[in-house]
């Protein structure tokens, strides 16, 4: 029902990732059901099939960038939205069993995604042992937790749950890095407008018309509704035929979102909303401002010239 906040949650498993580590920011998510789901594919369906409420999965990382089997699965099947997204930093950690150090570790179990962005402390600290793939970062500490390997490249979340002990922290090579998360939900009325906030587009554009991305981002451009992101995916149809991911600054509910979804209606083959939310803070990075309308392009300015017309079409041109 609308308005009514999640209780069931499902997210990308198993227990002890990043993932988890994200969902367990969200206050609902602390005190409701916690699923973890074998993949991406599988967290949506249980969101469409009604069996969870939301299901929160990694939607782009700023070391290896958009999550492509999310794009994909969020416009494959029934729609949904997004709601909310989550930002934590990427802190890997080096976790082992008590009383194991640094200088008997021979074999390491990491997610290969994990150890590619270790790489370079791997190469340093422990340039002899051996880097074995596992399905996830929690696989990899339960690995190590049962004796299977000496150690494991796993979030700090895993380390208590599997009684291990961090020999190294904060090993990734970018130690910026950070993964953006997003929870979906069946569709329904937006979160209301924050002031700063995202929208959120799948768009296929007509293949047949001579410029059409160009239309695409003027439709936003002659609103002054800022493109922060742009990512294109293949359909699978054929050679050349892409589906763009859009994301930008404003709510649906605000009059230039609102009109350039319009414009993109108009001019696009297809054009999938995925959601309005506010914009989560990134961790540790200065909160930015947000950017205002500009002249003549705030609700207010639509507003006007709404009635100017409408007394127009009346005959009043007083």
């Amino acid at each position: 029902m609308p308005g009514v906040p999640p209780t069931r949650f499902v997210y990308l498993g198993p227990e002890s990732t990043f993932t988890e580590q994200a969902l367990l920011t969200i206050p609902a998510a602390v005190k409701g059901i916690r699923t973890p789901a074998r993949s991406v594919p599988e967290a949506l369906e249980a969101v469409r099939s009604g069996e969870a409420d939301a299901a929160l999965v990694p939607w782009e990382n700023s070391v290896g960038g958009a999550v492509g089997v999310t794009l994909d699965e969020v416009i494959d099947g029934d729609s949904l939205v997004i709601t909310r997204d989550v930002v934590i930093p990427v802190e890997f950690v080096l976790a082992a069993r008590p009383h194991t150090h640094l200088d008997q570790v021979l074999s390491i179990a990491a997610h290969p995604q994990a150890s590619t962005q270790c790489r370079g402390w791997l190469r340093t600290h422990v340039p002899d042992a051996t880097i074995v793939d596992v399905l996830s970062n929690g696989a990899a500490a339960a690995a190590v937790a049962k004796g299977e390997h000496d150690a494991a490249i796993c979030a700090p979340i895993a380390i208590e749950r599997f009684g291990l002990k961090e020999i190294a922290t904060k090993i990734a090579d970018h130690p910026d890095a950070v993964t953006r998360f997003v929870l979906l939900s069946r569709p329904g009325p937006p979160p209301p407008p924050s002031g700063d906030d995202i929208t959120s587009l799948a768009i296929w554009i007509a293949h047949d018309r001579v410029g059409a991305l160009l239309g695409v981002l003027t439709e936003l451009a002659v609103r002054g509704v800022n493109l922060t992101r742009i990512e294109s995916r293949p359909t699978g149809e054929r050679l050349g035929r892409y589906v763009f991911f859009l994301e930008c600054t404003g709510h649906v509910a605000e009059a230039r979102v609102g009109e350039a979804l319009q414009g993109l209606r108009r001019v696009c083959a297809e054009v999938r909303f995925l959601g309005s939310y506010q914009r989560a803070p990134q961790p540790g990075a200065v909160p930015e401002r947000p950017v205002p309308p500009p002249p003549g392009l705030s609700d207010v300015d639509y507003a006007d010239s709404a009635v100017w017309l409408r007394r127009l079409r009346q005959g009043d041109l007083g």
